[in-house]
């Protein structure tokens, strides 16, 4: 035990600057997980905050009543829909601009990935108010323009589905910058001998882009893939501003579910129970993606 120590101290100072950081995430991650998940089992509420002895342990029944809950059910389905479309789309979306914009280093492309980067800096209240404006059916923007082609007025934030499609649109162009920027990187640092040597032989753009461009992303397009997909499972702000789960739970999201049972309701055990659903989910989600990955490719 003595040499134990005696080798910690010699091999002190790596352990003295992680320290600060575990010590932040234990106290403001880890310790909070175990918290909810305690709580995840009794039938905790706002009077239980401010007497414990009110607290009643439940077992697993905030989770069979969530899997029971309609509501709940359609959040699911909705949070997956979201997924399907949204992820693919800013994936695709954000590759492509950043292919675009890194064909030059001029004023105007610089400006460009500015004007395409600021969305993603920009407050989601100030941006709902904006595209609120442009879905009102009345004197929307987008309605507008159909009317100029004599198309009737879409509802896009009253129709339950068409409200998932409008959100998705809304998360999409908020998305597409910060993706951008991590696409743009990589493809900056792949070296230009390789297109060198395929243009000698002949290759023609498209399969410079197939063959080369392609499958040395493959390491950004692997951390996009799985920083979205996990921001998409936990998609919360566009329907919370936007349409607030209607119509008719239409656009709820399991993370919106959530907070309407946690911070509206006060039910606190409930929604706790849902947030390790969302958890497992998650985690789940990702090792799939973990699962699928190939081999990196060196140059």
């Amino acid at each position: 035990m003595a040499e134990f120590f005696k080798d910690l101290y010699k091999n002190r100072h790596p352990y003295t600057f992680i320290t600060p950081a575990v010590l932040l995430l234990i106290v403001f991650a880890i310790l909070p997980i175990c918290i909810a998940l305690v709580i995840s089992f009794t039938d905790m509420d706002l009077k239980g905050l401010a007497d414990w002895s009110t607290i009643n342990f439940v077992g697993f029944k905030n989770y069979v009543d969530l899997f029971t809950d309609a509501i709940f059910l359609k959040s699911i389905f909705n949070t997956f829909f979201y997924v399907v479309i949204g992820v693919p789309l800013v994936i695709i979306c954000s590759l492509g601009v950043a292919l675009l914009l890194n064909f030059g280093n001029s004023f105007i492309f610089k400006l460009f990935r500015g004007i395409y980067y600021m969305p993603a800096i920009t407050n989601i209240i100030a941006v709902a108010v904006i595209w609120g404006f442009l879905y009102n059916i009345d004197y929307g923007l987008f309605n507008y323009i159909l009317s100029l082609f004599h198309i009737d007025k879409v509802q896009w934030l009253e129709d339950p589905l068409i409200a998932k499609f409008s959100l998705i649109i809304l998360a999409v162009w908020k998305g597409i910058g910060l993706n951008m920027l991590i696409f743009l990187a990589a493809l900056q640092g792949i070296p230009k001998s390789y297109y060198e040597a395929a243009e000698i032989d002949g290759a023609k753009g498209w399969q410079k882009l197939i063959f080369i461009t392609i499958p040395l992303l493959r390491f950004a397009t692997f951390f996009v893939t799985i920083t979205t997909l996990i921001g998409w499972l936990q998609f919360f702000e566009e329907p919370f501003v936007m349409t607030k789960g209607g119509p008719l739970n239409g656009t709820v999201s399991i993370a919106l579910f959530i907070y309407q049972k946690g911070f509206q309701d006060s039910n606190f055990g409930y929604a706790a129970a849902g947030s390790f659903v969302l958890f497992i989910i998650i985690i789940i989600a990702t090792l799939i993606q973990f699962k699928l990955r190939k081999s990196d490719v060196e140059y």
